[in-house]
């Protein structure tokens, strides 16, 4: 949730709201979006007025999807309070039948209940937690059922695979609504912890001071995870690590690190600022890039025996502005890894002067984007005893102390998507810039995809990607 709420925003809040989850029942929405609107029910942040209102091709009953929800709560939050439980429970409703163009299922007769309590004054909001492949009918069936006008529409990731795809998706959902009405969501920039990467900077000078080429030799963003695929073989397959996270997690990461001072913390400024640096980004040479896959990923039922999506991505992305020029950016992620964490490194070059530490830990500035987050310092400091020595320090700034009232990214982000603050969301010509300088990646020039152990840190050629530096984490 953006820093300030303007009346404007707290207003949109007030109005009667229907909110439409297409793939009421799928994993996504079991397991983030459903948490997080309870969530904001427990903190009477949804609209005084609300309907809830799933979809998806099954016959459910109301009372079976609100059961269903029930069930998401106590396996992915914690089990409902029974007061509360009774007052969200109350406003959740289910249309069965699937929504196509040619067929809306029991969808419109849905809403139209929900408008005999709320009044035909509503607003409705789209979300689409669906596979991507259903973007386009789900939108097509939106515009042919009258349902665009004044509503808005969330879109989960990928939003296309290609430059190509991305235009075509983008064109299509141009057609049934205006930019402003649409949420393209990417939870990394819902994190607590990635926007304190912009308020630590500019709300403090020592740090803002030296963030520039002057006094940084690179910033490393690094996403290791231990887990598989689990259950989302079918979409992995399809996508692969680099589509997953590299064009839209961690380049938005990126951009939030390197972009220029906005002209204020109001919506339009900060996104304007994190995408005029995506506009940036020099598109990725393949030779920069290295492509990994887990050794037993093609073990996993419906993978393919000759499958060589990737699982592993590092890469070396260059920033042509002033500030940034001649600084390498290491994007790192991958499944089955050492250790998970999500942090962003910012190495700094070595000291003018006579002393220097002779360890192995670098000077480094590092964010930590789990949970309530973290700074760490690593730095040189004075050896104890009677000669002047130097020794290595590490320095840990816990958030607890600011945490209070800290929401999960979807929280924040669904938020805000009601408050009409789109300052976390991704544009139509953001996007356009990241899967522009994502495109090499998608051609005959693709690196190829090399084995890595189970449990390990990813194909060894990742590590010649940080020059003489390393990994922070892991070596």
């Amino acid at each position: 949730m953006s820093e300030t709420v303007t009346p404007e925003q707290a207003t949109a809040t007030e109005k009667p709201t229907v909110i439409i989850l297409y793939g009421g029942t799928g994993d996504l929405a079991k397991r983030l979006v459903l948490p997080a609107f309870w969530e904001l029910y427990t903190r009477d942040l949804l609209p005084k007025r609300w309907k809830l209102v799933g979809n998806g091709r099954g016959d459910v009953s109301h009372e079976d999807f609100a059961a269903h929800i029930y069930d998401c709560l106590v396996e992915f939050a914690s089990t409902p309070d029974p007061e509360l439980w009774k007052g969200f429970a109350a406003n959740v409703l289910f249309a069965g039948g699937g929504f196509r163009d040619s067929n809306p299922g029991s969808l419109l007769d849905v809403i139209a209940h929900a408008e005999a309590e709320l009044g035909e004054d509503r607003t409705i909001i789209h979300y689409l937690a669906i596979p991507p492949s259903a973007f386009e009918p789900t939108t097509r069936a939106i515009k042919a059922h009258g349902l665009a006008p004044g509503s808005k529409a969330v879109y989960e990731k990928p939003f296309g695979t290609s430059l190509k795809s991305f235009h075509e998706l983008d064109d299509l959902v141009h057609s049934v609504f205006d930019e402003g009405q649409v949420y393209r969501i990417d939870h990394f920039l819902g994190k607590e912890a990635t926007q304190n990467l912009h308020l630590v900077r500019f709300s403090n000078r020592l740090f803002n001071d030296t963030w520039s080429k002057e006094h940084l030799a690179q910033v490393q963003i690094d996403v290791p995870e231990t887990l598989d695929i689990a259950d989302r073989a079918g979409f992995y397959d399809e996508t692969g690590a680099a589509l997953d996270m590299l064009v839209t997690h961690m380049f938005q990461v990126a951009a939030e690190v390197a972009m220029e001072p906005p002209q204020s913390m109001a919506a339009a400024d900060l996104q304007s600022a994190r995408e005029s640096v995506i506009a940036a980004f020099r598109p990725l040479d393949p030779d920069e890039v290295v492509l990994g896959q887990y050794r037993s990923y093609r073990e996993t039922d419906g993978i393919p025996d000759d499958s060589d999506t990737d699982t592993f991505v590092a890469a070396r992305l260059w920033i042509d502005t002033d500030r940034w020029q001649g600084v390498p950016f290491l994007l790192r992620t991958g499944k089955m890894m050492k250790k998970s964490a999500q942090r962003v490194s910012l190495i700094f070059k070595p000291s003018d002067g006579p002393v220097h530490s002779i360890g192995s830990n670098t000077n480094a500035l590092i964010f930590d984007l789990k949970g309530n987050g973290a700074i760490e310092i690593q730095m040189t400091v004075k050896k104890p005893g009677p000669e002047p020595l130097p020794a290595e320090s590490c320095s840990t700034l816990h958030l607890e102390n600011v945490a209070t009232g800290s929401m999960t990214a979807y929280t924040s982000l669904i938020y805000d998507v009601f408050a009409g603050d789109r300052s976390l969301f991704t544009s139509s010509a953001g996007l356009a810039a990241a899967f522009e300088a994502f495109a090499p990646m998608l051609g005959e020039h693709r690196p190829k995809v090399e084995l890595y152990d189970d449990g390990t840190w990813g194909p060894a050629a990742a590590t010649a990607l940080t020059d003489d530096v390393g990994w922070l984490l892991g070596g």
